[in-house]
C-alpha cells in the first residue's frame, strides 16, 4: 500500500536533503512487529550514505532482537525539530523510511559501522575511535537497517538548520 504526502508544498523530493536529515539527526524511531504485536524503539544511529543504510548498536539480547528475528521489516522516522515559530507554527524536517534489519557479524563492517556512528554522534570522534578495542568491538551487537524507501516532509526550516541543509538550500536558490 502506498500513500502520498497530503501537503505537496511541504514534501521533500530531493534525495540529498533526505540523506542530509538522516546524517544530521542523532536518533531514529523504528517500528517493528511480531505477529499482531507492534513494538517501537528509538535508536542512536549513524547514516552511511554510500551503503544507504543506518547503523546502530544494542544489547546482544532482548525484546528488539526477538522481534527482529521474527520479522526484520521495519518502518522508521528521523526528525529535526526546530520548535515553535514566532507565528505559533511548528518548524521541522522529517524523513520516514522502510527497510530491513540484519545484525552484523563481519568485524570489518562492524569497524566501519562504529566509525560512521561515532563521527555522526560525537563532537570529537578521533578520541572516541582511538579508544575502541578490537575485542570489545567483536562482542558488540551492531545492526544495519538497509533502507529501501524514503519520503520526507518539512515546514519552515530555519536559517540555523544543519550545515548540509544550508548547502542544499544555497544550491537550489
Amino acid at each position: 500500500m502506498s500513500f502520498h504526502v497530503r501537503r505537496k508544498d511541504r514534501e521533500i523530493t530531493d534525495p540529498r536533503e533526505l540523506k542530509c536529515i538522516l546524517k544530521s539527526t542523532k536518533y531514529v524511531t523504528v517500528a517493528m512487529c511480531m505477529g499482531n504485536e507492534p513494538y517501537l524503539v528509538s535508536l542512536s544511529h549513524g547514516y552511511d550514505e554510500t551503503q544507504n543504510c543506518l547503523y546502530f548498536h544494542c544489547a546482544g539480547e532482548g525484546k528488539k532482537l526477538v522481534y527482529l528475528k521474527s520479522n526484520n521489516k521495519v518502518w522508521g522516522q528521523a526528525v529535526l525539530d526546530y520548535g515553535v515559530t514566532d507565528n505559533c507554527d511548528y518548524a521541522y524536517s522529517s524523513v520516514h523510511f522502510s527497510g530491513t534489519i540484519c545484525m552484523i557479524d563481519d568485524l570489518s563492517e562492524k569497524k566501519n559501522a562504529i566509525e560512521v556512528m561515532v563521527k555522526q554522534l560525537t563532537p570529537n570522534p578521533e578520541v572516541k575511535l582511538s579508544g575502541i578495542k578490537p575485542e570489545k568491538l567483536a562482542s558488540t551487537a551492531i545492526g544495519r537497517i538497509n533502507i529501501n524507501y524514503m519520503t520526507g516532509k518539512k515546514h519552515q526550516t530555519p536559517k540555523n538548520s544543519s550545515n548540509c541543509l544550508q548547502k542544499i538550500a544555497r544550491k537550489v536558490n
